[in-house]
């Protein structure tokens, strides 16, 4: 087995004593290891972070340990792992992310929550789309009472300003501030350690993310090949039918062949709607799926329609994926 890297990390112990770890990663015929083991190499207690042929799971694997056991407060020996310098732009907005997190109000985040729930139901659309809990949490720790204030909440732009600028500050002007505006005196006011501890989580969070989405494409690649129904693969992932498209369009993408899939989920679809559903993309784009469907069923009323409208979407972007693949062949 040849070692590829290897490093150790400290961490401050009891009575003043010093805990060390190593972290290596390894290869043996195409073979790639993660191991992480603390205390002396000969009497450790190893762990297996990765062991695989992918190199692109391995990193992953790789880098979500390590932000955990820096969040644990361990430090390498080598440095320059997974860090952020303190005082660049991108780093100010993780400090204001932190601030708010920890000192989040409550009860206005309650009524800033509620008012997200309303407005996401009034307008169809998801709640995150309208405010994430991050940019909550923010509002409700500094309390913004003015647009130039308000704006100042990373996230919070020109165009979110215009659609619900008004409402916010309408909740927030009757909530008491101990803060002020601008923001600048969080970087000095926000503890080094718990921020650093919030910041490894938040890698940790990251990279657990990207190693679920490996794992979830490995999933249903396979089951691709194995003639699994949409619907199967959504209840094994656990995901709604339309982030479970959203995958598959990605997959598309990186050049990965779902026709076999596609043709199984259009199997029962007509071959005349299909082929309706064809020339409207030729006559009004591809882009956007609204006008497709107008244009093939007439109206994007689902009490009108003989199927509900999220069916009838799934089929435009399955019949999609067919076109766009045609328009790259007819470019090559």
């Amino acid at each position: 087995m040849q070692i590829v890297f290897l490093n150790t990390f400290e961490k401050p112990g009891e009575d003043l004593n010093v805990v060390s770890a190593q972290l290596s990663i390894c290869e043996s015929q195409g073979i790639w290891s993660v191991m992480w083991v603390e205390g002396e190499e000969e009497s450790g207690n190893p762990q297996t972070w990765f062991e695989g042929t992918s190199w692109e799971d391995m990193i992953v694997a790789f880098r979500h340990g390590i932000a955990k056991v820096m969040g644990e407060g361990y430090t390498p020996i080598i440095d320059g792992m997974l860090e952020d310098r303190r005082g660049s732009a991108s780093s100010f907005v993780a400090m204001l992310q932190c601030y708010g997190e920890l000192h989040a109000n409550p009860d206005l985040f309650q009524k800033l929550r509620e008012w997200r729930r309303a407005k996401a139901a009034s307008e169809k659309r998801s709640a995150y789309l309208v405010a994430t809990n991050r940019m909550l949490w923010m509002i409700s720790a500094f309390v913004p009472k003015t647009a130039e204030e308000l704006t100042q909440i990373p996230g919070w732009g020109s165009a979110k300003h215009a659609s619900y600028g008004t409402e916010v500050l309408a909740i927030t002007d009757e909530a008491v501030r101990e803060t002020d505006f601008p923001l600048q005196w969080v970087a000095e006011k926000l503890d080094s350690a718990i921020y650093t501890q919030w910041l490894y989580k938040q890698k940790e969070t990251k990279f657990k993310t990207q190693m679920d989405r490996q794992q979830a494409k490995k999933h249903i690649l396979a089951a691709v090949q194995q003639g699994v129904t949409l619907e199967q693969l959504g209840t094994e992932l656990e995901l709604s039918r339309r982030e479970l498209m959203d995958r598959i369009e990605q997959l598309e993408q990186e050049g990965y062949d779902m026709e076999s899939l596609i043709s199984r989920e259009l199997n029962e679809v007509p071959e005349d709607e299909q082929q309706l559903v064809w020339e409207a993309m030729s006559l009004v784009g591809d882009k956007y799926l609204k006008p497709v469907l107008q244009q093939v069923y007439g109206t994007s009323e689902a009490s009108q329609l003989d199927k509900p409208v999220d069916v009838l979407y799934e089929r435009l972007r399955l019949i999609r994926l067919r076109f766009r693949r045609s328009l790259i062949s007819k470019a090559v």
